[in-house]
């Protein structure tokens, strides 16, 4: 891969204009970027004239490049096909999340990258975050003392912070194929959760958690991964606000810890948090992450211990290294051989898995 991995990118979104195209261009020593495809003929001559690249319509005139690897930003409910299309035609893959909804297509692509020898990440940056990473260093062998993990996040959905990026959204996307995703994603979806649903479930499902809360679950299972804590129990799901919110709540440690997450749409006010706290016996571990999207700022980190009554806290800040641009480098690490993958395939099924239990439970509650 002389003059760097030649690298395609399939979906032109706003994750595409606003990261990848931009983080891909600016890893020269490590990528070439050789084109895109999207079926928005506006976006395709706007990132094409942007980034100096070929642009095409569909995947099919993207594989005929001579890549040696995809970068796949297109809707959610099409990743796993494409991810598959790119296996078959010999690339490695990077794969914004969720890679898929169900076990059967996880196997699939399992099946192809190990048969073919290559390399599938998906795109959970925050693995990649240097204060993520230095919180993996706190953390106890065993989970010792945990007694609760708890995840909040308040998102307006990203308007206010990308409306200083030369962000052009689609408008001229033929309504057939935008139905062709929709009905497949409600397949999907029914093939997974055992039963058909529509409105606030299915949104509740696709958006707020297979979309969103996806990536503090990602987060989370790192952290229980590093103290070698196995996977808990779900307890509870619920979706409400019409599908714009919702939440679950695990069992950890054989019910002696709990785990919480929630994702709420705030969408009138121009405010993100993302806050993580995790209670041990003796030490509260608190990270704060910046809205995504605003990128080189720090993770806040927060370390704090008693001796009797005086209360010491630690705030750590490990560096300015931007996330996004990270996982493109490790991505590329994983590519030669250099290091290897991180965020799998497997790993994603994890957080996929356990977010469907939430989903179900969530319908049964609500009956």
């Amino acid at each position: 891969m002389s003059g760097g991995v030649r690298i395609g990118v399939v979906g032109a979104g706003m994750i595409a204009q606003v990261e990848h195209l931009p983080n891909l261009v600016s890893l020269g020593d490590r990528f070439q970027l050789v084109g895109v495809a999207d079926p928005s003929a506006h976006v395709r001559e706007a990132v094409a004239e942007r980034h100096g690249i070929i642009a095409v319509e569909a995947l099919p005139d993207l594989l005929e490049l001579g890549l040696d690897a995809l970068l796949v930003s297109t809707p959610d409910p099409l990743h796993a096909g494409t991810v598959v299309a790119g296996l078959d035609a010999g690339l490695h893959v990077f794969c914004e999340k969720p890679l898929c909804y169900s076990e059967r297509e996880a196997a699939e692509i399992i099946e192809r990258r190990d048969r073919e020898g290559l390399v599938v990440q998906v795109g959970y940056m925050k693995r990649f975050d240097p204060n993520y990473e230095a919180a993996l260093d706190l953390l106890p062998e065993g989970g010792e003392g945990l007694r609760y993990i708890s995840v909040e996040v308040s998102d307006p959905d990203s308007w206010p912070f990308v409306a200083h990026r030369p962000l052009l959204r689609a408008d001229d996307v033929p309504a057939a194929l935008v139905e062709d995703a929709r009905a497949l994603q409600r397949a999907e979806v029914a093939e997974v959760l055992g039963v058909t649903v529509d409105g606030a479930h299915l949104r509740g499902y696709a958006d707020p958690l297979m979309s969103g809360v996806i990536h503090t679950v990602n987060a989370v299972h790192g952290m229980l991964e590093r103290m070698g804590i196995e996977d808990g129990d779900v307890v509870g799901g619920h979706i409400w606000s019409g599908g714009e919110s919702a939440s679950g709540t695990v069992s950890l440690l054989d019910g002696a810890a709990a785990w919480h997450f929630a994702q709420v749409l705030v969408p009138g006010i121009a405010w993100y948090r993302e806050r993580y706290v995790l209670h041990f016996e003796q030490t509260v571990i608190e990270m704060q992450f910046p809205a995504p999207y605003l990128n080189n700022q720090q993770t806040d980190l927060w370390v704090r211990r008693s001796q009797g009554l005086r209360l010491d806290t630690t705030h750590v800040q490990a560096g300015y290294g931007e996330a996004f641009v990270r996982e493109l480098e490790g991505f590329h690490a994983a590519v030669t051989g250099a290091e290897p993958v991180r965020n799998t395939v497997e790993q994603a099924m994890r957080d996929a898995r356990l977010l469907s239990a939430v989903a179900r439970c969530a319908i049964e509650t609500d009956g």
